[in-house]
């Protein structure tokens, strides 16, 4: 399965800033070991469901460990016996747009 994430807390600083808890989540999935990408609004997860939730919720609680709030915003591409498509989905789309060209 693909799942996309994105966790925030409840800040209280003034700025508005999360970074230092949303780096926090970011390093339990790198650390994690599953195949995962980080962009602007999501990271990205591959795996199987009970590892890549389990992963979801160790990021959870990090960030629940700063925050008495936290948001999670989670979608799930769920596709048994596809593996490889963190890159394979993205490689696709390209491929179809370079032969639009």
């Amino acid at each position: 399965m693909l799942v996309a994430i994105s966790i925030a807390p409840m800040s209280s600083d003034p700025s508005g800033s999360v970074t230092e808890a949303v780096a926090a989540a970011v390093r339990v999935v790198r650390e994690s070991g599953l195949p995962n990408r980080t962009s602007s609004m999501f990271t990205e997860i591959e795996g199987e469901w009970d590892e890549v939730m389990a992963v979801v919720k160790r990021a959870v609680d990090v960030v629940a460990e700063v925050s008495p709030r936290v948001g999670l915003v989670l979608k799930a591409d769920i596709r048994r016996g596809y593996d490889g498509q963190l890159t394979a989905k993205v490689e696709r789309i390209e491929e179809a747009l370079a032969g639009g060209e």
